[in-house]
């Protein structure tokens, strides 16, 4: 069977360097523009040229999003980002130009064609993909793969692999949130707020909740329940395949793709490790992925989501694919930071994130796959003054572990564990 990629989104140079260490196959990253983004804290042409290198390093791909619907203001602009990506290099000097362009407007891959020939271009499923004809159109046009539209099916994904020539690739979402609007083109956040979604600036109002005004009596709202916890018409389940990974192999998808750049680096490993380890226990086995689902879907419990569903895959979505109760997130665990160094004493170094203290219990989430109960024996400062909490977050911290732990280990806690 073939080996599908596994692509992981990163929204910031410290999130693409646990996607590559938890193991990624490729990355997609956003610059300051063009992409679909904006408010995720995206790359700097320097941060990303040191995020290529860092990944290619470690023999992982980055495609850059450049996928927006471009209006007239956008072209010279998006041609000096081209030019700049086709020569990017890191201070050092070494090369470092992405493995790919996420492209989704005819006019900017125009741009991107002319402005950097060899150039691997994916297309966006901002394109609106939903048959063969449109795969081929792409590819005779030098499109190397197409992401298919959120709304189809198996089934029809199993169609295009057989009408597409074996070369062209296919990219489907397998995990992460689903839009409302046909392969995410929305006007609702530019009509509301003036920000518009297909140029990166969408302010997700498919997870506010509605009323009803009625004409005659302006300032008094009507709920139009769909039960009695109130009506969200717009919010969607957020995708997860995890349980299908031999349905999603054996209908030709190259890549899976998992939705969420403006996730956190807890959400993109977790997301990240799981699938990596689905995908590699079910082409060593069946069997073996099969007795190992029950892991894989309770570690995916553990990052902040929305209730699950397995999108347009098996059928259309109805009411069960729809959330009418509330936006809230489901979360179960706590990110408290990543080791980024150990020293002699055997204490590590992270930038804490959210507060845990002396004697807490937490779990070291390893990128092998291994989860360890630790316990927090001792925090000191960056100056060695002790301490018996870490309320502050981005504060960096020296602690001693009840069990040892290694660089680019992840320290997590369940939302329900108890201090001591």
């Amino acid at each position: 069977m073939k080996r599908p990629e596994l692509l992981v989104p990163a929204g910031s140079p410290e999130v693409l360097r646990i996607a590559v260490m938890y193991g990624a196959d490729a990355v997609y990253i956003g610059g300051d523009a063009y992409g679909l983004r904006a408010k995720a804290k995206n790359f700097s042409l320097e941060e990303m040229a040191e995020g290529i290198c860092f990944a290619h390093d470690h023999n992982v791909k980055v495609y850059v999003t450049a996928n927006i619907l471009a209006h007239n203001a956008d072209l010279s602009g998006a041609s000096d980002y081209f030019e700049a990506l086709r020569d990017l290099r890191t201070a050092a000097g070494r090369a470092a130009a992405p493995d790919a362009l996420l492209i989704s407007d005819p006019g900017m891959f125009s741009l991107a064609r002319r402005i950097w020939p060899e150039a691997e271009i994916h297309i966006s499923t901002q394109a609106n993909n939903t048959n063969y004809e449109t795969y081929l159109f792409w590819w005779n046009l030098g499109a190397k793969r197409v992401v298919c539209a959120r709304e189809l099916s198996l089934e029809e994904i199993r169609q295009i692999r057989q009408k597409i020539p074996s070369q062209m690739q296919i990219e489907c979402f397998v995990h992460g949130a689903m839009c409302v609007s046909y392969s995410g083109r929305c006007l609702l956040s530019n009509y509301f707020t003036g920000r518009d979604a297909n140029r990166g600036a969408c302010t997700h109002p498919c997870r506010w909740k509605y009323a009803v005004v009625e004409e005659s009596r302006p300032g008094e709202y009507l709920p139009v329940y769909e039960n009695e916890r109130g009506t969200y018409l717009f919010n969607s389940r957020d995708l997860n395949m995890i349980a299908y990974i031999p349905e999603l192999i054996e209908a030709g998808i190259d890549s899976f793709k998992v939705e969420g750049r403006m996730k956190t680096a807890l959400y993109v490993a977790v997301v990240t490790r799981t699938y990596r380890k689905a995908i590699e226990d079910y082409l060593s086995s069946p069997e073996q992925y099969a007795a190992h689902l029950d892991w894989y879907r309770a570690e995916i419990e553990k990052c902040t989501h929305r209730p699950f569903g397995t999108g347009f895959y098996f059928h259309k979505p109805g009411e069960e694919e729809q959330i009418y109760d509330s936006a809230a997130y489901l979360n179960e665990s706590v990110y408290l930071g990543v080791v980024s160094e150990t020293d002699s004493c055997g204490r590590v170094r992270i930038e804490q994130r959210n507060k845990f203290c002396v004697g807490d219990r937490i779990e070291l989430m390893k990128p092998c796959g291994d989860n360890l109960p630790v316990c927090v024996k001792r925090i000191q400062d960056e100056n060695g003054r002790e301490l018996t909490c870490a309320p502050h977050p981005k504060q960096i911290l020296w602690l001693t572990l009840s069990q040892k732990a290694k660089v680019w280990d992840i320290l997590r806690v369940g939302k329900e564990e108890k201090h001591g």
